[in-house]
């Protein structure tokens, strides 16, 4: 039976994260001492995989094609790890903290995308550079992950975001 990667997350050991990571329980342990520390340590590198992306799009290919990758990416990343934002949530309930921190990161590495576009022209100067809008259109994506054709409609829903940002011709 398929479950859900949060369900699984929850019923995993701290025996089994070892040997997923293919590490003793022992190092496991000096390491992240708790559940909770493991969790913010996955969160982190989750974060900080997606902004390393961030940067080497915008480094790579045109500012809108940057931008139009990163947030189509977002959703396959979000699809592929359906629940693990809730889970994280949930094992980390007095790390909000830690949870605001790696979204204002996130959120400052698809600022510097929209502000590429912006600059080289092909998104409308009368953006918001703090991508508040962009970032509550996935925040919004990844809370709806459990309806029903959420794929497609999560593309659609990137679809809009980038038409709307578009400088009119």
């Amino acid at each position: 039976m398929d479950r859900e990667p949060s369900a699984e997350l929850f019923d995993l050991r701290f025996d089994d994260f070892a040997r997923l990571a293919g590490v003793g329980t022992g190092t496991l342990y000096r390491h992240f001492p708790t559940r909770e520390a493991l969790a913010e340590a996955v969160y982190h590198g989750e974060v900080a995989a997606l902004c390393d992306r961030a940067r080497r799009l915008q480094a790579t290919l045109p500012a809108a094609e940057a931008l139009a990758t990163f947030l189509r990416g977002m959703v396959d990343h979000i699809d592929a790890h359906k629940g693990l934002a809730r889970t994280l949530a949930t094992l980390m309930p007095d790390r909000s903290g830690a949870l605001a921190e790696g979204s204002r990161t996130l959120e400052q590495a698809v600022t510097d995308l929209v502000a590429a576009a912006v600059r080289d022209g092909t998104v409308r100067d009368d953006v918001d550079a703090g991508a508040g809008a962009v970032m509550m259109a996935l925040h919004g994506i990844s809370a709806a992950h459990d309806r029903p054709g959420w794929r497609a409609e999560a593309d659609d829903v990137i679809t809009l975001v980038l038409d709307g940002l578009r400088r009119p011709l």
